[in-house]
This record gives structure tokens, sequence and C-alpha cells, in this order.
């Protein structure tokens, strides 16, 4: 289990006051990052192995979102490796010990000279641990698709969108859908199943569909077939 201790700032917090969404899913990728960087697998060490974790589906849980000031502890753990892929837990503790959030996620390992999954050798998932899986509602990696969609205005990928691996990263795709959301929400849980990396010089044609419980935006290439797909509740 790897931990690190935070107060939330200004700069993430939203106008109710508390810590926005991406902020919190940022804490989470925060997390992993520090601890790959902690156990020798950092990003400048699996560049030049030609190597990354990318991430393939969030299931993300608020019990509430943390306000100003507010210290609270992130932390995270693998729960299993297997094949080409890793799953990873996150949660967020407030000053009492109390989870307030919690994440369940899937990455899988990629050649980035071939773009290619290839199978993680030992020493690049030992040093990281294993832990029990968090006590949570685990839903489905794959996200139903509405039959009924809003075509909404495209619009191109921004060079504050890329990361390290050159690709949009993952918290931004959860930043764009939300353009497509009421300001006043506060979801309870998110989705995301990422199917493509889009990068610098794509075009984005989202497409939204409400249903009762849940609010879908699928985040497309031209030809319709999506680089994500990000589902509300």
């Amino acid at each position: 289990m790897y931990e690190f201790n935070s107060r939330v700032r200004y700069s993430e917090i939203d106008h109710h006051g508390t810590l926005t969404l991406p902020a919190l899913i940022n804490y989470f990728q925060d997390c992993s990052t520090f601890q790959s960087e902690d156990v020798g697998l950092g990003t400048e060490v699996l560049k030049a192995e030609k190597r990354a974790w990318i991430l393939s589906y969030w299931q993300v849980i608020a019990e509430r979102y943390p306000a100003l000031g507010e210290r609270i502890t992130i932390g995270t753990f693998p729960t299993e490796f297997k094949g080409l892929f890793g799953n990873r837990n996150f949660y967020i503790k407030d000053e009492r010990g109390n989870m307030i959030a919690k994440a369940y996620s899937v990455w899988v390992f990629l050649d980035t000279e071939t773009g290619r999954p290839v199978r993680p050798e030992e020493k690049d998932i030992k040093p990281y641990g294993m832990g029990e899986e968090l006590d949570m509602p685990y839903e489905g990696r794959k996200i139903s698709l509405p039959e009924e969609t809003e075509v909404l205005e495209a619009f191109p990928v921004r060079r504050y969108h890329i990361d390290t691996n050159e690709h949009v990263n993952n918290c931004q795709y959860v930043q764009m859908a939300l353009e497509f959301l009421p300001a006043d929400r506060q979801f309870r849980q998110i989705r995301v199943e990422y199917k493509k990396s889009a990068v610098l010089g794509d075009v984005i044609y989202p497409k939204r569909s409400r249903e009762e419980e849940r609010t879908v935006i699928e985040l497309c290439a031209e030809n319709g077939r999506p680089y994500a797909v990000v589902e509300f509740k």
C-alpha cells in the first residue's frame, strides 16, 4: 500500500468550494505515478525501455468531495497482475481515516515503439507489491452504449491535453466530457472505458446520451469510433 498526504487547494475546487472530479482523479493518477517513481519504475525508466502502463478502465466512487483546506490521504495498491493487464485500487481518506472516495482501475502494459500490449516481466511488477481488493460495488469493464445519442460540436485536441506519453491524458477525457454536463452537478460514480489514444492534431466528435440513472458521453474519432466512453451517475 502506497500513500501520500495532501491538502485541498483553492486551485482544485469548484464553485461549491469542494474538490472537483478531475482534481480527484488527478490525485489518484499522481499517487500511482509517485509509487512508480519511488520503486524505481518511473516515467524516465519506462521511457528508456520503451514501455508504459496505459489506463484501460476507471470506476471511481465518491461518497463526498473534500472541501477547501481539508487534509486528505491518497492511497493506492495493485490487486492483480494477469497476462498483459494490471488491476489497481485507489482511495482517499479524510483526517478521521474515513474513506471518502474509492476507485478500481485496469491498466495494460504497452510497448510504446510498436503500440502493442506486452506481458510485463517480474521486474516490472514485483516492486509494487500486492493488496486485497477494496470493498466497493464493482461494475463490468464494458460500458453499454445507449441506442439514441445527441451529436455535439466537434473540437480539436489541444497541447494542454497531452501527457508524457504524447497521448491525451486520462483525466483530460473526463474534463472534456464534463463540458457537456450541467455545471452544478456532482456525481457519485464515474466510469471511463478507454478505447484508443487521441493525439495532438486529432479532432474529437462528442455524442451525449441521457437516461434516467446515467449520462453517457462518447468522445469519438471522425469515423465514429470512440477514443473514450465516459459514464456519469
